[in-house]
């Protein structure tokens, strides 16, 4: 039932986006729900209805859409020169057009300082979806399900760090490094130590943020809310 629910609301949602484009940030989360979020709200209706995790981890639909959208938001982030060059593009307009007059303009090297700006408000507007993901992760019982969520939350909030700032986004791939990746996904076992992962990139970026850079007052209130929630006793 669930599955089939899901299956339904995507394929209903894909026909919907497949016309339209991504113009305002609405459109941007819509586009990132039906590919993602639904699949975060499907998944967590799952986990409540296995009897592994209480309830309230698959009615809080808020939540666990937001928990995709994360990943999603992420992914189109990073993966913006290959979508560009498959002549697709997910970034919304009403940002890419406050720094350019075509969004294929960033992949050129005399607008990469106008394409980091935008870049780096995309990554401020996905930084602030961790609040959300913490606390799905806070609610969950189970171990192999906490380890199954937590490995791609923290690689992205790895990736949004790698790629904040970073012109290379715009020529080729940003990745993160495999031993890393390893590190990481042996680490992410409990919230505290997720919390820990999260606070460590967030410092990360915080260090990066450019005075000059057009969103660097919300950038740092972002990464500021991110530090009060991954306060730990380690």
């Amino acid at each position: 039932d669930v599955i089939s629910d899901i299956c339904q609301k995507m394929g209903l949602g894909m026909t919907e986006i497949l016309v339209k484009k991504v113009d305002t940030m609405a459109d941007w989360d819509q586009y990132c729900h039906y590919v993602a979020g639904l699949v975060g709200i499907g998944l967590a209706r799952l986990f409540s209805t296995s009897g592994l995790e209480e309830p309230i981890v698959g009615q809080d639909t808020q939540l666990a859409n937001d928990l995709g959208l994360f990943l999603q938001k992420t992914n189109i982030i990073r993966d913006y020169l290959e979508d560009y060059n498959d002549k697709r593009i997910f970034w919304p307009k009403v940002a890419w057009s406050k720094y350019a007059a075509d969004v294929g303009d960033f992949s050129k090297v005399e607008n990469q300082e106008q394409a980091v700006k935008c870049l780096n408000e995309l990554i401020t507007n996905a930084l602030e979806l961790i609040p959300s993901s913490l606390r799905f992760m806070g609610r969950l019982k189970n171990q192999s399900i906490f380890n199954f969520v937590a490995i791609p939350q923290v690689m992205a909030i790895a990736t949004l760090e790698r790629c904040y700032n970073n012109p290379k986004v715009f020529t080729g791939v940003v990745k993160i490094r495999k031993g890393e990746a390893v590190r990481m996904m042996l680490g992410a076992t409990s919230i505290e130590r997720v919390k820990a992962i999260m606070r460590h990139f967030t410092l990360q970026i915080i260090e990066k943020i450019p005075n000059d850079d057009p969103n660097s007052a919300k950038t740092r209130a972002v990464c500021q809310k991110s530090l009060e929630l991954t306060e730990t006793e380690q």
